[in-house]
């Protein structure tokens, strides 16, 4: 197998992301980022692809969110 990994760890997402994995474990506990939990300790695994349509999701929630708040310059 070659390639990229089938799953990744939180702070591979939170390093995919640049943000942190407190932040990434809040997503996946509201269930904005499905993942999935392993193991004994309950270590969190989150799929390239599902990581993938997340961000593909928030483009288009910005998106919407900037065509419904449009930037307007001042003329100051």
């Amino acid at each position: 197998m070659s390639g990229s990994p089938r799953f990744l760890t939180l702070a591979d997402v939170a390093e995919v992301l640049n943000t942190s994995s407190a932040q990434v474990y809040a997503l996946v506990r509201r269930g904005d980022l499905p993942a999935i939990k392993i193991g004994g300790r309950g270590q969190w695994r989150v799929e390239s692809s599902q990581l993938e349509e997340f961000i593909q999701r928030m483009y288009a929630e910005t998106r919407t969110f900037v065509d419904q708040h449009p930037y307007v310059e001042s003329d100051s």
